[in-house]
């Protein structure tokens, strides 16, 4: 699964609309994202970012984009990243997820995973940086989630 997903991200990510496709298919596989619309901009093993536009549908009543909406994209972006960077033979399931909420979300962010290559051997507790910025450059969530790498059955 892990080299599917990169697979089909090398494929796709050089022609034109690929990356929109390669989101289109993502969504597929895990349907709850769709709620977000992520659009990806880089799928790497240890490394994964998206767009999330704020649009209607995922800002609260103040305007902006909701905190759970937030947390959906950087947990798109951490399932990519997993895909991605899981050890053939492994699996991963998420753990756990501790995130601040540093600024308001004002416009469309970009949620990006990232992790120490070296967690993914470590043990079977990995690490996932994650964070949302605002066009800006406004860091406006923070956190981590933790994954939990097992033997494939």
């Amino acid at each position: 699964m892990a080299n599917e997903v990169l697979g089909m991200w090398e494929r796709l990510r050089g022609v034109p609309g690929g990356s929109r496709l390669f989101s289109v298919a993502f969504t597929w596989k895990a349907p709850y994202f769709r709620s977000v619309r992520p659009r990806f901009i880089q799928v790497s093993p240890n490394y994964a970012s998206l767009v999330l536009p704020k649009r209607r549908a995922v800002q609260n009543h103040i305007g902006t984009v909701h905190a759970i909406a937030v947390c959906n994209g950087l947990e798109a972006a951490m399932g990519a990243l997993a895909e991605a960077t899981v050890p053939s033979g492994k699996r991963w399931l998420p753990k756990g997820m501790e995130v601040a909420y540093l600024a308001k979300s004002t416009s469309d962010l970009t949620c990006s995973a990232e992790t120490d290559p070296d967690a993914w051997t470590a043990g079977p507790d990995v690490p996932v940086q994650v964070k949302a910025t605002r066009a800006d450059g406004t860091v406006v969530v923070q956190g981590v989630i933790n994954l939990w790498v097992t033997d494939k059955k």
